[in-house]
């Protein structure tokens, strides 16, 4: 079972390291070199830390025990928060989008100094640390929040990127137009990583089938006292995967026997796919008319 509250404590380290690098980034944008791309890749970071509010308060009530109004628990309070981040990221990138178009129409040439170019590469690297980290965590902990939160993050990355070689290239007598274009890539990987946030998590919204029906028979049938099976469904994430099935076993087993074996085909599943299904079989007798 995931750890939330290693979550929780995870989620406020990047916050915080978020909250650093946007200001950082917005300070100089704004105020010093009057660059709309590194203002805006600023405005990015931000959201950052905005996600990490967003996925505290979604930990928070996903952390909840069962109750007699929720059997199978709060984890989609989880699956809520992340899909609330890619709709900030889709605020986000219209903003930006807005923002580099007054540019466009109202040109003016960014300032660029030596110490915007080493504070961008000094924000880089510690976005490119946050991004390995977070996920890397993520999947320890099975945690959606922490995974949707690093493919955010990581797009920070690579409009970094961008950014520091806009403003690298004004040093050396590209255009001005240049920054309010990069803008709009950088609009781009914002909608591309909201696009990717919110598919992965609209799908275990709508119960979408989680493993291959395929996969979990041919385990099945890789025991000898089974005849058949059908009816195979899942649902959920790794972090919280519903199976269940039908099994058909030989007539002459008995109740024990069939017991038995229902056990050591759900562990053999839980083995094999993940130690956190939580599975559900009814039992059948196999008959030759029987489908």
């Amino acid at each position: 079972m995931k750890d939330f509250s290693r979550v929780q404590r995870i989620l406020w380290i990047i916050f915080f390291l978020n909250l650093i690098v946007a200001l950082v980034k917005i300070i100089l944008g704004a105020l010093f070199i009057n660059s709309s791309s590194l203002t805006a890749d600023g405005y990015h970071s931000l959201s950052d830390g905005a996600s990490n509010i967003v996925g505290l308060i979604g930990i928070r009530l996903a952390s909840r025990p069962v109750d007699n109004d929720h059997p199978y628990g709060h984890r989609k309070f989880e699956t809520l928060a992340a899909l609330l981040i890619s709709g900030i990221l889709f605020l986000l990138g219209i903003n930006v989008i807005t923002e580099a178009v007054q540019k466009i129409l109202h040109p003016a040439a960014p300032k660029v100094t030596i110490e915007s170019l080493i504070a961008l590469i000094v924000t880089l690297i510690i976005n490119i640390f946050v991004t390995k980290i977070e996920y890397r965590k993520g999947v320890e902990l099975n945690s959606q929040i922490l995974i949707s939160d690093s493919l955010h993050t990581r797009s920070d990355v690579y409009i970094s990127l961008g950014v520091l070689l806009t403003l690298t290239g004004i040093m050396l007598g590209l255009p001005p137009i240049i920054d309010p274009l990069v803008s709009l890539i950088v609009a781009g990987f914002i909608f591309h990583a909201a696009y990717k946030i919110f598919v992965m998590n609209r799908d275990i919204l709508v119960d979408k089938a989680v493993i291959q029906e395929d996969r979990i028979k041919e385990i099945i049938m890789s025991f000898d006292e089974v005849k058949n099976t059908h009816s195979i469904r899942s649902r959920g994430s790794n972090s919280a995967l519903f199976i269940d099935m039908h099994v058909m076993t030989r007539p002459d087993l008995s109740i024990e026997e069939s017991h038995l074996l229902i056990h050591r085909i759900e562990d053999r599943i839980r083995q094999d796919i993940n130690d956190n299904a939580q599975i559900t079989t009814h039992l059948e007798p196999y008959e030759e008319n029987s489908r």
